[in-house]
């Protein structure tokens, strides 16, 4: 079954096939208004499941309109509506629901659930997100960075941050497409071993560094992520926040990095805590063409899912 869970199951060719895809789709979509379905909808007829264990606003809005944008239905089932694995395995669950619907997209919680419901499924599934990895933003991070700077293999990306779940799909990225990806991270907060050293099997240009300013060095882009998550208790947030002070993304680190460097940030963002207001609102930044970018990005995913 042709899934969407990580950036690492495909090729480079896969990947690039649905980059173009996602460009010839937002091409095509410039003389039309935002509800008005594409010309062409390879959808129409197929039903599409939104499940959601976390809430999310440009997840949400972006493949609802995006399957509508392509023809299809979709519906969206928050967690407290659809509780995966309880009373009923996840594996029965997703047999279930491959009996109703064409296709789901699940932000799920944890990146087992997600494994096993595709395992047992005979629908395509789109990793919306969990807490390893999160493919459908990083994709949406790639085309939005090759509109402005040519392609990936030939550029060097800077994380400055948490190590976390789409630092994870960057790794992978950058894995399978080429390119240079420099990480600068606290010790205590650094990527997942499993990608690291999935990264090295590949030979792919992937290093962690402590010092932001080492990793900004001359890059074409700078990316971060918010700190904080609202499920996190107060004593983790006040470690996380004295751990990740020195890498908050202002002028003086931007000013390290190449002179037309792009911002980046899957939003939301807490604004001057892990960016300032200048950077985020200033010439730099491209936060908003990367948001919408995952409307065009998550249509050409799914298209891939769905092609025969």
């Amino acid at each position: 079954m042709p899934h969407f869970l990580d950036l690492k199951d495909f090729s480079k060719a896969q990947l690039r096939a649905i980059l173009a895809e996602a460009a010839r789709r937002k091409a095509a979509r410039a003389t039309l208004s935002k509800g008005e379905p594409d010309k062409d909808q390879p959808l129409k007829g197929k039903a599409i499941a939104l499940v959601f264990e976390r809430p999310s606003t440009r997840t949400r809005f972006s493949f609802e309109m995006g399957i509508r944008q392509l023809g299809g239905e979709v519906f969206s089932i928050s967690g407290a509506e659809m509780q995966l694995g309880r009373g009923e395995t996840i594996a029965d669950t997703a047999r279930v629901v491959s009996r109703y619907v064409d296709g789901v997209m699940i932000r799920a919680k944890s990146h087992d659930t997600i494994l096993e419901f595709a395992s047992a499924a005979s629908i395509p599934v789109v990793n919306g997100l969990t807490n390893l990895t999160h493919p459908c933003q990083v994709m949406a991070d790639v085309q939005t960075l090759e509109e402005k700077k040519g392609e990936l293999s030939k550029l060097r990306v800077a994380w400055v941050g948490d190590g976390n779940n789409v630092c994870a799909s960057w790794i992978e990225a950058i894995g399978v497409m080429g390119g240079s990806l420099k990480i600068g991270c606290p010790a205590e907060l650094p990527p997942k071993p499993e990608f690291l050293a999935w990264a090295k099997a590949q030979k792919a240009d992937v290093q962690v560094m402590a010092s932001p300013q080492e990793a900004v060095a001359g890059a074409d882009c700078v990316i971060t992520d918010a700190w904080l998550s609202m499920h996190d208790p107060d004593e983790e947030k006040a470690r996380r926040h004295a751990l990740l002070s020195p890498y908050q993304v202002n002028d003086a680190l931007m000013a390290k990095a190449a002179k037309d460097a792009l911002f980046m940030h899957c939003l939301p963002a807490h604004r001057n805590e892990e960016v300032t207001d200048s950077v985020f609102d200033g010439p730099h930044s491209v936060v908003f063409d990367e948001a919408e970018n995952r409307v065009h990005a998550q249509k050409a995913i799914l298209l891939s899912c769905f092609a025969k």
